[in-house]
């Protein structure tokens, strides 16, 4: 069956067990997840010296892994085989042949990452009828935050919604670097501590006042003033603030705007609405419709597709990366 997340999960926590599971998709961590689930839960310490195998797509091929497949469990009820990084093993749809007749007594995981798998080939739509088909799709930015919103308070903790958006704009949307951040302040604070900006600012060195949260909002209110200070602060930390993470944002705020300047009704349900955003975070959108024209807008765009070439290289000259930074924030401002 094709499954999501959190019924998998239920189901191992029920112990109800399928023989075959293909994970796959571009968000690798709920494949992480829920392979070390199965890793560290199935087979007790004693179990797994016997009945627990670890295999590599590079390494293999599907004759062998059908091979240990077909093996039977040692003082166990089941082996485990699991099979990381399949997308590397060239002969990964011939695995259809076993999974046609699986053993009840192997569970076999197959870790498909960074890409989804090929729906037209057979092993996926076989997995589906005996097994557990997973895909594992990323995550848009702006679902970012109630993400860690959710993932804070399923550990115990709160986290504020500024917070939830500061750490969403640094780490971007890798969600396993997400959890690992967060994993560490839970490791820091008393459970059910709130995490604040100023923990996140003293804890994983986030400033509270120079991120692109700011910069945004310093942008939608064209205060150029505050604008030159964020950028001067992103220039002095060009490893974390680079100009080809700052582009990417930047349009698509402006994108954003300019789909809000087209709203007949521009009030924040309208526009949380039509961006498919919470409420809350519509202010800077309706501070910039109202600070820019719709020719503005369009230019802004423009300049924004210019300088994301600039920043692969292309026509930027000798110009460095704090040079184009500054460059292109005077041409949006100005």
């Amino acid at each position: 069956m094709a499954a999501d997340y959190s019924s998998i999960i239920a189901n191992l926590k029920q112990k109800k067990y399928s023989p075959v599971y293909l994970l796959c998709g571009e968000e690798s961590y709920y494949i992480d997840v829920i392979s070390d689930y199965l890793e560290n839960k199935i087979l007790d310490d004693g179990e797994k010296e016997f009945n627990l195998t670890v295999l590599y797509g590079r390494d293999v091929d599907a004759g062998k892994v059908i091979e240990q497949a077909k093996r039977y469990p040692l003082m166990s009820q089941y082996q485990l085989l699991i099979l990381k990084e399949a997308q590397d093993m060239k002969t990964l749809d011939e695995l259809s042949e076993y999974v046609k007749k699986p053993l009840s007594s192997t569970i076999l995981v197959i870790c498909h990452k960074h890409k989804k798998y090929d729906k037209r080939k057979s092993l996926s739509g076989l997995v589906a009828k005996v097994g557990v088909y997973f895909e594992s799709a990323r995550l848009y930015q702006d679902k970012i935050p109630a993400w860690i919103t959710d993932y804070a308070k399923s550990n115990g903790y709160n986290i504020n919604q500024k917070a939830a958006i500061l750490l969403s704009d640094f780490l971007g949307t890798d969600l396993s670097k997400v959890a690992n951040e967060l994993n560490k302040l839970f490791i820091l604070l008393p459970s059910g501590s709130a995490i604040t900006e100023e923990i996140i600012e003293k804890n994983i060195g986030i400033s509270k006042d120079y991120n692109f949260f700011e910069f945004q909002e310093a942008l939608a209110s064209r205060n150029v003033e505050k604008a030159n200070r964020i950028v001067n602060y992103f220039n002095s930390n060009p490893k974390e603030n680079p100009l080809a993470r700052i582009v990417p944002m930047t349009y698509s705020f402006f994108s954003k705007v300019l789909l809000c300047y087209t709203l007949t009704d521009k009030s924040k349900p309208s526009v949380a609405s039509a961006l498919k955003i919470a409420p809350f975070l519509t202010s800077d959108y309706i501070k910039a419709v109202n600070q820019y024209s719709y020719p503005q807008l369009a230019k802004i765009i423009s300049t924004l597709r210019e300088f994301d070439l600039k920043s692969k290289g292309v026509d930027s000259g000798n110009a460095t990366g704090p040079d184009l930074m500054r460059e292109m924030v005077f041409k949006i401002l100005h």
